[in-house]
């Protein structure tokens, strides 16, 4: 068996490295001890879309912490909370729900009005709650990343990196480690509503258990994948995906390769979030708009999938270079003594994550 995959391996090295000249950004690393397993354009500047919503949550998990706002406590809705769009809950203004019930939505549906019912109730105002966030941010060591709102719809100066987004989770599972269940949830009901989670790797990669994803035209698809195994836990930070089934196949196949490969990298690896060199050609904040898989951005569809009725069909075009299989580029050897690349995750069962066309 040994032997049938490591042929498995270098027969596939070749052609899963070749995508990575498509790839978005990546990272994929140890949170317990910052180690990264591997790295794609770690300081690339890039919308977070609702990857946002992990430091809006980390501030509201400080607040419970420090007494500062109550988990049972009755927050009302705003105006301006009603009027952020989808995704969101959908309560009316005046209506009131537990600031509990409102972290849930955040992180299980990515609620936009939920994010702003938060911020309110935390720093009285959504502009004061972004400056908390920011100045967060440059405490926990997030360089490059700049808020303009608490949820992630698109704003141009909003961008991030993905080295970023991993000390971000590093806080988080640092400062939090009662929290684990939060990330982990697939479904939380308010009132008659079941809102349940766009992060598909929770109901179809062995050992899941969060954290964020999110999408806007501009980012394309973004995950913050955590899957704990055998007690080591791992984290992927993937950017820039054509489609949310993409997106997962990808992060799946680098949590995949970690694990596969954890053991004897402890030989040869010692490069940490902190250590990992910032390269000189570190990119601008580019546009994916053209390139995803969703009516709302350019009138494309997921292929495969019928085109919405009323609409043309239109043919979904592959990004040039990428492979017909649905694999993406697993995580290429970063030193002389790297082994190849690893075959990427295979799903517990098939299942295509579906492409949600407002922003989340």
């Amino acid at each position: 068996m040994r032997g049938l995959r490591g042929i498995a391996c270098l027969l596939l090295s070749a052609a899963l490295t070749a995508n990575a000249a498509v790839a978005g950004p990546a990272l994929l690393f140890e949170p317990k001890t910052g180690k990264v397993l591997y790295a794609e354009d770690p300081d690339t500047l890039w919308h977070p879309a609702s990857l946002t919503k992990i430091m809006t949550a980390y501030l509201t998990l400080d607040a419970f912490k420090s007494g500062r706002l109550q988990p049972d406590q009755k927050l009302v809705v705003s105006e301006k909370a009603v009027l952020q769009d989808p995704s969101k809950i959908g309560l009316p203004v005046n209506a009131v729900i537990t600031a509990d019930l409102a972290l849930q939505a955040v992180v299980v549906k990515s609620a936009n009005d939920a994010t702003v019912i938060l911020a309110e109730a935390i720093a009285g105002s959504e502009e004061d709650f972004v400056k908390l966030m920011n100045d967060t941010a440059r405490r926990l060591g997030m360089r490059k990343t700049v808020f303009v709102n608490t949820n992630g719809l698109p704003a141009p100066e909003q961008v991030t990196t993905a080295r970023d987004l991993a000390r971000l989770a590093v806080a988080l599972l640092r400062d939090f480690p009662d929290q684990n269940h939060l990330w982990a949830q697939t479904e939380v009901r308010i009132g008659r509503k079941l809102l349940r989670t766009h992060n598909g790797l929770l109901r179809n990669f062995e050992g899941a258990d969060g954290i964020k994803t999110g999408f806007i035209c501009d980012a394309g698809y973004n995950v913050v994948a955590s899957a704990t195994r055998d007690g080591r836990r791992l984290v992927a930070v993937v950017l820039g995906e054509t489609s949310g089934r993409e997106r997962s196949v990808r992060a799946a196949s680098m949590l995949e390769h970690g694990f596969m490969t954890y053991d004897w990298k402890q030989i040869f690896k010692t490069t940490t979030l902190d250590t990992l060199p910032v390269p000189d050609d570190a990119k601008g904040v580019s546009s994916m708009r053209q390139a995803v898989h969703n009516w709302a951005c350019n009138g494309r569809r997921v292929a495969g999938r019928p085109a919405r009725r009323g609409k043309p069909a239109v043919a979904a075009k592959r990004v040039k270079n990428k492979a017909a299989a649905p694999a993406v580029a697993a995580p290429a050897a970063q030193s002389p003594t790297a082994a190849p690349a690893a075959i990427p995750a295979v799903p517990k069962k098939k299942s295509a994550a579906k492409a949600d066309p407002k922003p989340q």
